[in-house]
């Protein structure tokens, strides 16, 4: 009996470990190294791209990319806010970890945006360049 409660309970830690980590679907996912923090900086600064947080209000508050809106993925009205971007140009997508901004590249892809990138968490950001808020 106490084996199959160690079972058990192994099993529910592994599954509640994988239910928390989010694998991207689409790979929409740009490496960010100094020299491409650069040229998309360049591209968002120029007003050809986006750059978008899509953290909670709070967290974005607290420290945020320069150059960065705040879209909420876990907003009632993600979608509606989304649609309000260009298609037509590229929508870089980031967060505290990198799950979110993956969600939320493949939420852009299922909304019909081909040019949605998970760029990753804002701490990598910063140190290969992008500034701070």
């Amino acid at each position: 009996m106490k084996k199959l409660t160690i079972i058990i309970l192994l099993l529910l830690a592994v599954t509640g470990i994988q239910a928390q980590t989010y694998v991207q679907k689409k790979s929409a996912k740009i490496i960010v190294t100094p020299e491409v923090s650069k040229k998309l900086l360049a591209e968002v600064q120029q007003g050809k791209a986006y750059l978008v947080d899509v953290r909670s209000p709070d967290e974005y508050n607290q420290k945020h990319l320069k150059y960065a809106a705040n879209i909420n993925i876990k907003s009632a009205d993600f979608a509606g806010q989304i649609k309000k971007l260009d298609r037509t140009k590229p929508i870089y997508l980031y967060c505290h970890s990198g799950n979110r901004s993956g969600k939320a590249a493949d939420s852009l892809a299922t909304l019909g945006y081909g040019l949605g990138y998970n760029i990753g968490a804002i701490d990598s950001l910063t140190k290969v360049g992008f500034p701070v808020q």
